[in-house]
């Protein structure tokens, strides 16, 4: 199945690194809608249906957390995985985004990867040894 997967950054170069890494890890994954923050996200996923969110934690008007938050609090919205990509050196709010319902989060820089193996089994159903 192809999956719809909605990039949530303020920089645009990071949106479009991710997109072109998405493209490279081969996955099945049909569009690519992105965010500048976490409002523009909730009036993307309004429009849109996706089945996956990477989102930065770091954002104005609406971080991540809260995006996260929002997101787990939304019946329409509560089962779509949420991973997180963040730059946070700290444990703490990589904690809480876990705490949160978070999926997994990748730290920035990432590779092609590193992104791969966080999404492989939540996109893609795991394969039988």
């Amino acid at each position: 199945m192809e999956s719809d997967v909605l990039v949530v950054d303020d920089s645009a170069a990071i949106r479009k690194i991710l997109q072109r890494v998405l493209r490279q890890t081969g996955m099945a994954i049909r569009s690519i809608h992105e965010a500048g923050d976490g409002e523009e996200a909730l009036s993307v996923l309004g429009q849109h249906s996706v089945h996956l969110v990477l989102s930065d934690i770091n954002m104005p008007k609406m971080d991540g957390l809260q995006l996260l938050a929002s997101l787990k609090a939304s019946a329409q919205w509560r089962n779509i995985p949420v991973v997180m990509i963040t730059t946070e050196g700290g444990e703490t709010k990589v904690a809480e985004a876990v705490k949160l319902g978070a999926a997994g989060y990748v730290r920035k820089p990432f590779t092609a990867d590193q992104i791969k193996e966080k999404l492989v089994g939540i996109l893609e159903p795991a394969l039988p040894l």
